[in-house]
């Protein structure tokens, strides 16, 4: 199933209980208890990917009834010579044309209200009729009501209206299993614009204020199901225009490309058009519509402008198509070599990512998680966005500079950064307190939420810090240089942390830092309870919302952040491609500012190699037995999982702290930013020890991989140097990795931190690029064992269809570290659970194949990089960039608990009540107005599991990167 995006992270008080940030995951796993001898009810949910000769079936099974389902056996029967070719998440069988499946052990247990999902791939000729003879444990099962399938069909995706003229808009709707559609409603965004009982659905509206609009229709049938279509995104300009589309347009060389023009509004009489080229590359010129006539009758219909490019050359060039009285249109051209298809495809897929219409970014420019709003995972809301997103928006407008020439989209995006995702000095104004010698006061790390507050204990010894005073000399500031980890940008939950600003309220409108997770690795997204980055007690209980994480004698005013170190060591991996294209290109200094700053993250970055108190790395056990370091000794050498720092409101009377982390994922380490800070020029850091640091740093994550690596292949999850958050006591026979123990889940646990196949193919992209630049044997003998048990586990099917790993399940761990001997981890072992077609996570395991493909020459490689590219562009594109459906069988914890202790109250910004009977729903209900919330009510009252087709930053991006990556290294 699928990622996501959970990213959980803690921060403080005056120090730290800094839990953990969290990745995707929205498949849980579950235990088995005793079997129930009540009567099994339940629904099962068909749907089919079929090219023809064979198909993939997956179904979701939903627990009906008020008891658990604990164990199940799922029958059906087809009709015709549908015959089973493979299974995944549970054991498959076929007798005839009878199908049995047998729950794979860890998904047995079905709650009741909850789902599971299964699938297989079957071949077949003829007709291929859906079966609904569905059992469970010999009950028969009804097939869960199908939503209605609604489209918005006007207006035009990319359309462009004038201030005050109408724009059309309609839908189609269709019901399924005899049902009615009573109504559809039309949305801007969340905003309800109106609504049509009878077909043709309908509706004009003339009030849209000039921007970007994100506009859906949603249908309700009968049976109460109801579904909201593919967002469509238009622009309201202040006045009439002149239309033009696609706004990025990909030439090759001795070739022809078209776009459309056409006018915003009716003209009264004749316009005329004129196009030309204003800047840029001069082997592209107009040779076809370079004027053009509209009309009041022509005005809305489209007439082309054709571009030339010539034999050789590259780059882009700037076209404006003017007319008097209009705002023009402008389109970007580049050239690109003849064969470069896949370059192409980059451009057209970046058009679409940043088209303001398509509503991936807020009217700052700051990159939302998701176009859509009702989606939870790491973030809670779909317009927050993480330091991810931002890092992502680096690494693609580096890729677009490689192939445009234009670097202005590549400073422009760190300018953005810098302005709303790295805290100003107004937002952390007390660290000139900050005492290195001391820099937290300890807490622990509680197993479970509910033993939150967690009491600061000064007893316990705390090692210096050793890198605040060459960072301080270095760049002359007492300020922290790194992003923090999550915003509200549009300030939804209303706190107003904008940069340089605290608790403005829910008046304000600029993007809002917050904060989630806090209470140890079991706390998952469902269990949170949001909060400002800067608590002022203005929102929350008495204490603001301190006093539900740290257990204090009194409470202070407070800013704090965290740090996500994946998230700027992309950064910075982004910053050394960038700088190698535009060297290549001889614009090395159009960048140069922009590296430098990224070489400053580095510098800092640096916290995430330190454990959380600064106590010595290695068989650290005991808070108070476990010896403070007393400098290096304290570093890992790793990216861990977060590092922190916050202090006083109070300028007059300040304090401050700063944190490490003792817990390193493997899915966190990126060893092509640690060879760019320890061996790249133009990256070196100014601080004393910052290189040396990166080049330890580099070849402690090497050896890192080759610890966790599996038997088969795939990497494990990490170490801490902290058992339990805590300095516990590890279990017996625990291995080691230079004294940190091997954590199966380092990090979150709800679901458990390793599950994820994402981060796998994240992290060995990581690696394929450091062994692409470097040939460094180490990495490829890594790459060589984790490439060959991927690749074993991927399908592609005839259409161009895949199927990728997705859950992973682990057993064992590994032998302990000997750098000089490295054991073989024959005890260490991974299973795939369950498979998916998800396209962010196809897109990262495309490009680490890549990588690994061009230094390497595996051809088998290089043709599944190609094959899951093409599928995904052959199979899922739709108006908003490439996408899949997803079922959300996770949604039905929109009503869990969340624990507040008996007689805290508090408020949210929007009133919402904090109490002890709070749900994640209760203090979250500005969900309830989201136009997909029908979908979660109809979902929580016993209704099928909802379907969503989301469109994440984080993916698009990483998919165009794959397509320019495969141009660059295999096209």
């Amino acid at each position: 199933m699928h990622p996501p995006r959970r990213r959980r992270t803690a921060r403080r008080l005056w120090t730290a209980v800094v839990a953990a940030l969290a990745l995707p995951l929205t498949m849980l796993s579950t235990g088995s208890t005793p079997a129930q001898a009540a009567a099994v009810q339940c629904s099962v949910d068909y749907r089919t990917n079929d090219w023809g000769s064979g198909f993939t079936a997956d179904l979701t099974i939903t627990n009906r009834g008020t008891d658990v389902i604990d164990g199940w056996t799922l029958t059906y029967g087809y009709a015709g010579n549908q015959r089973l070719s493979n299974g995944w998440n549970g054991t498959w069988s076929q007798s005839g044309q009878t199908v049995t499946v047998k729950d794979a052990g860890y998904n047995g247990r079905i709650p009741a209200g909850s789902a599971v999902t299964t699938g297989a791939q079957f071949t077949y000729s003829g007709s291929n009729a859906a079966p609904t003879n569905f059992a469970v444990n010999g009950t028969s099962c009804t097939g869960a009501h199908q939503p209605p399938i609604t489209v918005l069909t006007s207006p035009a995706a990319g359309a462009v209206y004038s201030q005050g003229d109408a724009v059309p808009l309609a839908a189609t709707a269709a019901a399924a299993d005899g049902a009615t559609i009573g109504k559809v409603e039309f949305y801007d965004d969340t905003t309800l614009l109106g609504t049509d009982t009878t077909a043709p659905y309908s509706l004009s509206v003339s009030s849209l204020t000039v921007g970007s609009h994100s506009l859906l229709a949603k249908a309700y049938d009968s049976l109460g199901a109801s579904a909201d279509s593919t967002p469509v995104g238009i622009t309201v300009a202040s006045g009439p225009a002149v239309v033009a589309a696609p706004t990025q347009l990909p030439v090759q060389q001795g070739k022809s490309a078209t776009y459309d023009v056409k006018l915003s509004t009716q003209p009264s009489g004749s316009v005329t058009v004129t196009t030309a080229r204003t800047s840029g590359n001069s082997g592209l010129s107009v040779t076809g519509g370079a004027s053009l006539t509209f009309t009041s009758s022509n005005w809305n219909t489209a007439q082309k402008v054709t571009i030339t490019a010539a034999a050789s050359g590259t780059g882009s060039a700037a076209f404006e198509s003017t007319a008097a009285g209009h705002a023009k249109a402008s389109v970007t051209a580049t050239q690109i070599a003849a064969t470069k298809a896949y370059d192409a495809r980059f451009l057209e897929l970046y058009g679409k990512i940043t088209d303001p219409a398509n509503g991936y970014f807020s009217p700052e420019g700051i990159p939302y998680h998701s176009v859509e709003t009702l989606i939870v995972e790491a973030p809670d809301h779909g317009h927050e966005t993480t330091s991810e997103a931002y890092s992502y928006l680096l690494w693609l407008q580096a890729m677009y500079g490689k192939v445009t020439g234009d670097w202005s989209k590549f400073n422009g995006a760190w300018e953005i950064m810098e302005k709303y995702m790295i805290p100003t000095h107004a937002d952390q104004p007390t660290n000139s307190f900050y005492n290195a010698s001391k820099p937290a006061t300890y807490a622990p790390e509680l197993d479970t939420p509910n033993e939150y507050p967690a009491k600061l204990d000064t007893a316990v010894p705390v090692g210096p810090d050793p890198i605040a005073a060459e960072l301080k000399s270095a760049y002359g500031t007492d300020d922290v240089y790194g992003m923090h980890w999550l915003q509200d940008v549009d300030n939804v939950y209303g706190y107003g942390n904008s940069p340089g600003k605290c608790e403005a309220g829910p008046s304000d409108t600029g993007p809002s830092y917050i904060n989630t997770f806090q209470r140890g690795a079991q706390e998952s997204v469902w269990e949170t309870v949001p909060q400002p980055t800067c608590d002022q007690f203005k929102y929350g209980g008495k204490n603001g919302y301190l006093d539900l994480f740290t257990g204090d004698a009194s409470y202070a005013k407070q800013w704090k952040f965290t740090n996500a170190p994946d998230a700027d060591a992309r950064a910075v991996q982004a910053a050394y491609w960038a700088d190698k294209w535009a060297d290549a290109q001889g614009k090395g200094g159009d960048i140069s500012a922009t590296v430098a700053k990224a070489a400053k993250m580095g510098d800092y970055l640096r916290y995430a190699m330190y454990d959380k108190y600064f106590k010595k790395v290695g068989n650290c056990v005991g808070p108070s037995t476990c010896p403070a370091g007393t400098g290096k000794d304290a570093s890992h050498y790793l990216l861990s999982w977060y590092y922190a720092w916050g202090g006083a409101t109070d300028t007059s009377a300040g304090w401050a702290w700063r944190i490490g982390s003792s817990h390193a994922h493997g899915g966190y380490q990126n060893p092509m930013a640690a060879y760019a800070l320890a061996s790249y020029a133009d990256l070196k850091p100014k601080s004393a020890t910052g290189q040396a640091d990166w080049a330890k740093s580099l070849e402690r994550q090497v050896e890192f991989y080759r610890w966790l690596q599996s038997s088969e292949g795939a990497i494990a999850g990490g170490a801490t140097n902290s058992w339990a958050g805590r300095y516990a006591t590890p279990p017996t026979g625990r291995s080691t990795f230079y004294g940190m123990y091997y954590d199966q889940q380092p990090v979150y646990h709800d679901p458990p931190s390793n599950q994820w196949f994402g981060f796998q193919a994240w992290s060995m992209e990581r690696v394929a690029e450091y062994y692409q630049q470097t040939g460094n044997a180490s990495a490829k003998a890594v790459l060589d064992k984790w490439v060959d048990w991927a690749l074993s586990e991927t399908t592609v099917n005839p259409d161009g269809t895949y199927r990728i790993p997705s859950t992973l399940q682990w057993s064992g761990q590994p032998d302990t570290w000997n750098a000089s001997s490295p054991g073989a981890n024959n005890g260490l072992h991974v299973t795939v659970a369950d498979y998916t077609d998800d396209v962010g996570v196809a897109a990262a395991y495309a490009k680490t194949l890549t990588y690994y493909a061009d230094r390497s020459g595996d051809t088998q490689a290089a043709t599944t990089a190609k094959a899951l590219l093409d599928g995904m562009w052959d199979n899922h594109q739709d108006a908003l960039g490439i996408a899949v459906p997803e079922n959300r069988a996770d949604y039905n914890r929109f009503d869990d608990a969340i624990y507040v202790p008996s007689g805290w109250t508090g408020t949210m910004p929007n009133g919402d009540a904090i109490s002890s009977s709070s749900t994640f729903d209760s203090i979250r209900s500005f969900y309830e107005d989201d136009p997909a919330w029908s979908k979660i009510e109809a979902y929580l009252a016993g209704g099928a599991v909802p379907s969503f087709t989301y469109h994440r930053f984080w993916a698009q991006a990483d998919i165009a990167l794959a397509m320019g990556s495969y141009a660059e290294l295999l096209e």
